[in-house]
């Protein structure tokens, strides 16, 4: 490491000092060439239940192969209820953007909707769904379309479902066999929304607000009334039924190296990059495996401040293919097991991006410092995802080239000596 030194306040750090360090002669270092080893890994599988949305499209990434993604949803009614002298119309789903979505709007999607044959129940024993779970359906469509989407400009689509499965519901409603969420998840199990195999446009977002009408209508003496029932996305129930499966198939040879979560990929053996893939699981894992060399520095030391900045790789990256504005930390252990999210944050840093210098930045300070405390070596490594990764397929390509300075760990270390 190299270490320059300074006699400058260090008023602006955060640091509260002890007597022992204002009566001592003190060094401030500045520490800029500390090892950060930078990997990819991928998680074997990642909950996907506990998402934020629903996520449907399909798009290829010259990197990450074709990434695809389809909703699994169980559906309840607001009502069972549907008078005797009603009489059926049609039937809709409407999906409601989100604002949410990923790649090239401008292209057209087709959707097709189609009927689970077996229940939205987890075959995993902690009660999720996970992006790789699967649930059977029937391959006839009950309702498709094709659509130039605008999840800015407009806010639904409107899919004409099967008249043949519509007024079958509206009959087993309206004659009672339908009294119960029991009797009616035995009878309608739910829906899968899923994209087009051929599909090369956008992954959308669509909110769990979204819902399937049944209009009906009732002739009263001098005109028609008309009603609907609607069916909401049910988000209540433990487990939840619903999920997203999120798939990629053919990544370049690097990600398709990544069996299972022990694997690390480390940069110097992918042209010196890194990667990050929300959905999928695929994150890069941060190693600083050289912390406590800082106590080989002669004299008591403290750390200051800890600030790591990583750049994603130029030309990776576009209007379409977007940089996250934020990446979450976490902490995975020596088996690439995660342990918990912390509340620090990656924050993309554009303030000179007309020179092209656009970089992550993240302040390890409090983390680097509880580890200097400690006797035990660390075998806990960083990773980052965004915070909301099982709603989202953004992906991020991060530089690890020492010749362009990434990733670059500056550390402010004051050393001081007691006065005898």
């Amino acid at each position: 490491m190299f270490a320059s030194c300074s006699d400058d306040s260090i008023n602006d750090s955060d640091f509260l000092a002890g007597e022992t360090f204002t009566d001592s002669n003190v060094r401030v270092l500045l520490l800029d060439s500390l090892t950060v080893k930078l990997s990819t890994m991928k998680f074997d599988s990642i909950v996907t239940s506990d998402g934020s949305r629903m996520l449907v499209g399909e798009y290829t990434d010259p990197v990450f192969g074709t990434i695809k993604s389809s909703s699994f949803i169980e559906m309840v009614p607001s009502s069972y209820d549907i008078d005797e002298d009603a009489y059926y119309d049609s039937i809709v789903f409407i999906l409601r953007y989100d604002n949410y979505y990923y790649n090239d709007t401008i292209a057209e999607n087709t959707y097709h909707i189609k009927e689970l044959s077996e229940a939205l129940s987890p075959d995993s024993e902690d009660d999720y769904f996970y992006n790789t779970s699967s649930v059977d359906y029937y391959e006839d469509d009950l309702g498709s379309i094709t659509v130039a989407p605008r999840p800015i400009g407009r806010d639904s689509i409107y899919i004409k479902l099967d008249d043949t499965f519509g007024l079958d519901l509206f009959q087993k409603l309206q004659d009672e066999d339908l009294t119960d969420y029991d009797e009616f998840v035995d009878y309608f199990k739910g829906f899968v929304i899923q994209p087009d195999d051929t599909a090369n446009g956008t992954v959308l977002g669509f909110s769990l607000s979204s819902d399937m009408r049944l209009y009906y209508s009732i002739a009263g003496e001098t005109d028609t009334e008309d009603y609907y029932t609607s069916f909401t996305i049910n988000t209540t129930s433990s487990p939840v039924p619903f999920f997203n499966q999120i798939s990629a198939a053919d990544p370049i040879s690097y990600l398709s190296g990544l069996t299972d979560n022990e694997v690390n990929l480390y940069s110097e053996d992918a042209q010196d990059q890194s990667f990050v893939q929300s959905g999928i699981g695929i994150t890069t894992r941060i190693e600083i495996p050289y912390l406590k060399s800082l106590g080989d520095i002669q004299g008591q030391g403290t750390l200051l401040s800890a600030t790591l900045r990583i750049k994603p790789q130029a030309n990776s990256y576009n209007d379409y293919l977007m940089l996250q504005d934020t990446l979450g930390v976490y902490v995975v252990d020596q088996n690439n097991d995660l342990s918990y999210q912390t509340s620090m944050e990656a924050i993309l840093n554009t303030d000179n991006e007309e020179f092209d210098d656009i970089y992550y930045e993240v302040s390890l300070s409090s983390y680097l410092e509880d580890i200097l405390e400690t006797d035990l070596d660390n075998t806990d490594a960083l990773i980052l995802l965004p915070s909301d990764y099982t709603s989202k397929v953004d992906r991020v390509i991060l530089d690890a080239n020492l010749d362009s300075e990434s990733p670059q760990l500056e550390i402010i270390y004051a050393i001081y000596d007691e006065d005898e």
